[in-house]
């Protein structure tokens, strides 16, 4: 059904539809109006759960890591700030192998405060053992929420669903929303591999010695890269059964010969889709979009960059010290791959600055130019200290 509705709105419409048995979160911006809406459809009799109001984030994290460990289906969303109070137990919940689903309301981390998007929080937790994935629109976030519900279930590992925050979440848009029975058919009964249950005790998240550690973390590695396999499969049965493909683990456009190609993840991806086809040359480079982000699909990936020459990788974070968090992990994804491209990492979007269209070609001209190993774009030397640098 169509309808148009704010971001916040439809992702709480999704998580409703998934029958959630306990959903538990701290309000904080971007995140709150999924929260909120969340609340209304329980107050209005639409959503039957435990919906239960938390002093923090961690207090969230910990109440939905209680609830998947009870076998019940858990939600919860944050944002910045939140998402590194609750570390501790987002940790504790992949280590523990649950299958809690998060929208993440990607926003700038403070200090300097900024309510902004960018892609730091996601980034900050990314080797927690958490699947992640990255949304390009709110038709992307409702999909992709739904679908999180039941990649979580199938593999006993907790989905974060990536939204940028303010740009999707408090967006306008109209939507196609599936309906109930359309849901229903798609997720399998709540049915954890990893439950409590009284007839056949077991111990959780206990003491390990440095005897079995390693082998632990290293079948949570394994568990993580079937998540490929899973999540395309996951994709595919959702197009299925209403036409729509979210993207699986990443998508292409654009000239197929291209020798520059951009690669990004988030929001951005529909601005450069929009200059692709609105600007003078736009479409003579790849757009290559990163769905999936965790685990990291290195083999899908240089299949994407077979025949180029220069791939630009967009970071909406940076590591400093480092430079672009996901340009660093591109490259080594790539070092295994024959004649690969020159990978050129570019920041943009930082703390909510405005990607205009006009970037999508300013990010195909550094890749001629060649410019140094990491450029931030838009920075202006008139706001800088020279007794900072």
């Amino acid at each position: 059904m169509r309808d148009a509705l704010e971001g916040s709105q439809a992702i709480a419409r999704a998580v409703g539809m998934c029958r959630p048995g306990v959903v538990a979160a701290y309000p904080i911006t971007p995140q709150t109006h999924i929260v909120e809406n969340i609340s209304k459809l329980v107050a209005d009799g639409a959503l039957h759960c435990e919906l239960v109001s938390v002093e923090s984030e961690f207090s969230a994290a910990s109440v939905v890591l209680g609830a998947a460990a009870a076998g019940s289906r858990a939600y919860t969303a944050s944002s910045s700030q939140g998402i590194l109070l609750m570390a501790e137990v987002v940790y504790d919940i992949a280590g523990m192998r649950l299958p809690v689903v998060m929208t993440c309301a990607n926003r700038a981390v403070s200090a300097p405060i900024n309510i902004w998007n960018d892609h730091q929080d996601s980034m900050a937790v990314r080797d927690s053992g958490w699947i992640q994935i990255h949304c390009t629109d709110n038709q992307q976030a409702v999909d992709t929420t739904i679908q999180a519900f039941r990649i979580a279930q199938d593999l006993d590992l907790p989905v974060m669903v990536c939204v940028d925050g303010f740009v999707l979440t408090h967006t306008l848009e109209t939507l196609d929303m599936p309906d109930q029975e359309t849901v229903d058919r798609y997720l399998p009964e709540p049915a954890f591999a990893r439950r409590l249950d009284s007839a056949n005790p077991l111990s959780m998240g206990t003491l390990v010695g440095p005897d079995y550690f390693t082998e632990i973390r290293h079948v949570q590695h394994r568990a993580s890269c079937r998540a490929l396999d899973v999540i395309a499969a996951a994709d595919r049965d959702w197009q299925a059964l209403t036409g729509r493909a979210s993207g699986g683990l990443l998508t292409v456009d654009g000239d197929p010969d291209a020798k520059i190609g951009v690669l990004a993840m988030g929001s951005v991806v529909s601005t450069f889709r929009e200059a692709m086809e609105t600007l003078p040359g736009g479409k003579k480079a790849k757009l290559i979009n990163l769905r999936t982000f965790r685990p990291f699909p290195a083999q899908a990936l240089i299949d994407a960059c077979a025949g180029l020459r220069h791939l630009v990788v967009v970071d909406r974070s940076l590591s400093p010290g480092l430079g672009g968090i996901l340009a660093t992990e591109v490259k080594a994804a790539l070092a295994d791959g024959p004649k690969m491209p020159k990978i050129h990492a570019v920041a943009l979007g930082l703390g909510g600055r405005d990607v205009p269209m006009e970037a999508w070609t300013r990010l195909v001209a550094l890749a001629k130019d060649a410019p140094e190993p990491f450029h931030i774009l838009d920075l202006d030397p008139a706001k800088l200290d020279p007794a900072d640098l």
